[in-house]
């Protein structure tokens, strides 16, 4: 049995007792910690493939210890220049233990939770009843903002005038 997970940002390919490196977590060592974004899972007999991951499945794993990776040495020359810089550098590590693969209890609840009722239909973009000469003393942004809350389209293109005109008509 093994399963295809996202760690950090990164996949791996992972199945129980595998101990894994990993970007740093943020996790103390010891603790145990659980990632929901598996996105395929094999248990032998068949295969699930999420779309793009698969719903109330999950993996646990236990952090064994937190280390630095081997040093990789960054070397850059630019030939006949007289430039040459070195550089070292060593990512941090967690070592993660694979413990078990099961079901997710957040994505369950999010599963089982009723949708939210529809979005209450537009408003009307009711005329303003301002006149021309305040619509003037204002500013272009205030404008815009009045034609968006009145739901004229192309708004964020228009002049002043044009926002004017829009707002009276």
């Amino acid at each position: 049995m093994y399963a295809i997970v996202e760690i950090a940002g990164q996949q791996f390919k992972v199945a129980k007792d595998q101990k894994v490196y990993v970007h740093r977590l943020n996790a103390k060592t010891g603790s145990k910690i659980s990632f929901d974004n598996v996105l395929l899972m094999d248990d032998g007999k068949n295969v699930t493939v999420g779309a793009p991951a698969i719903a109330n499945a999950s993996v646990e794993a236990k952090v064994v210890k937190h280390l630095k990776d081997d040093k990789v040495i960054v070397f850059k020359k630019k030939r006949r220049k007289g430039y040459r810089v070195k550089n070292g550098h060593r990512q941090a590590l967690t070592e993660i233990l694979i413990e078990s693969f099961g079901k997710s209890a957040k994505k369950a609840a999010k599963a089982t939770a009723p949708k939210e009722a529809a979005k209450p239909a537009a408003k009307k973009p009711a005329p303003v009843k301002d006149a021309n000469e305040d619509l003037a003393k204002k500013t272009v942004a205030d404008l815009k903002a009045m034609a968006k809350e009145a739901g004229i389209s192309g708004y964020t293109s228009m002049k002043k005038a044009e926002l004017i005109a829009a707002l009276t008509a």
